[in-house]
């Protein structure tokens, strides 16, 4: 090995010609062709609301530019979790690692559950829908196909936490897959029902008063127990159980895994200030 590639650290991962990773660099290729394809969405709005047409829908008579921040905070939030993710897992904390992972799926599902409850009330309160209007067909193709991005990454997240558990050995008999199928389903069951309850309690908050709030608590209490449940299934399947394959050799995965992210929450940004933001101006 020359010494040039020696102060190279590349995580274990073989190199192109380019010095770059191959993972690493496949995962910029796609995200280079998904900017070209955000890209002609956001154009494509823009381009409406410079010319919108006679008699359409209004964007301040519909837009809710609070929640919306406050969907967009999270969502920043949780490229700092990952970006915790990366820092932990180069170092070879596992722990810290697996604990910024459930903190980004966590702000990844609130994100998601604020967007349905943005949703529903366009189309049931305000009678916007992706037909009737310009302004709905491109602003729910742009946000909806941003929200399926960060769908895919709550799904990947998921993965590679459960994927961090696998022991060291290299078993996999029937015991190991019934144990990770049980980690998935607690995962993703805890982060189902709390998008549930963040709807709910979003929706709770347009009125809000203490009567409304009662009746969320008891509406809501199996939603509440059952995502409790499945938390705390979480905590038992994660109990220390013997050495992990999972270490800084998988490194690399985790970095791409954050270059998606990251440009997920990059993308949304734009789309912040595009679609919400210059209505305000």
């Amino acid at each position: 090995m020359s010494s040039h590639a020696a102060t190279i650290d590349h995580h274990h991962d073989p190199s192109t010609s380019t010095g770059i990773p191959n993972k690493k660099l496949l995962m910029w290729a796609f995200l280079a062709s998904d900017c070209m394809f955000f890209g002609a969405l956001i154009s494509t709005h823009l381009i409406y609301r410079l010319h919108p047409p006679s008699g359409g829908i209004k964007p301040l008579d519909v837009f809710d530019i609070q929640l919306t921040s406050f969907s967009t905070f999270i969502l920043l939030m949780s490229s700092l979790m990952m970006a915790l993710a990366v820092n932990a897992i180069q170092k070879g904390n596992v722990k810290s690692c697996r604990w910024s992972l459930l903190t980004t799926m966590f702000f990844g599902a609130i994100f998601l559950a604020c967007q349905v409850f943005e949703f529903n009330t366009f189309v049931i309160e305000k009678h916007m829908t992706i037909s009737n209007s310009l302004l709905g067909t491109t602003f729910f193709t742009l946000t909806g196909t941003h929200g399926c991005h960060v769908a895919i990454g709550v799904l990947w997240l998921g993965l590679m936490y459960v994927r961090s558990f696998k022991p060291a050995d290299g078993r996999g008999g029937a015991g190991v897959w019934f144990t990770t199928l049980l980690h998935l389903l607690a995962v993703f069951g805890t982060l189902v029902l709390t998008m549930k309850f963040v709807i709910e309690l979003v929706w709770s908050l347009q009125g809000f008063n203490g009567y409304a709030m009662a009746g969320l608590i008891g509406r809501e209490f199996l939603t509440i127990a059952g995502a409790l449940i499945a938390l705390g299934g979480c905590f038992w399947l994660a109990r220390p159980a013997g050495p992990v394959q999972f270490d800084q050799r998988h490194a690399i995965d985790v970095e791409s895994m954050g270059l998606y992210w990251h440009f997920v929450d990059i993308v949304w940004i734009v789309i912040f200030t595009a679609v919400y933001l210059l209505e305000y101006l």
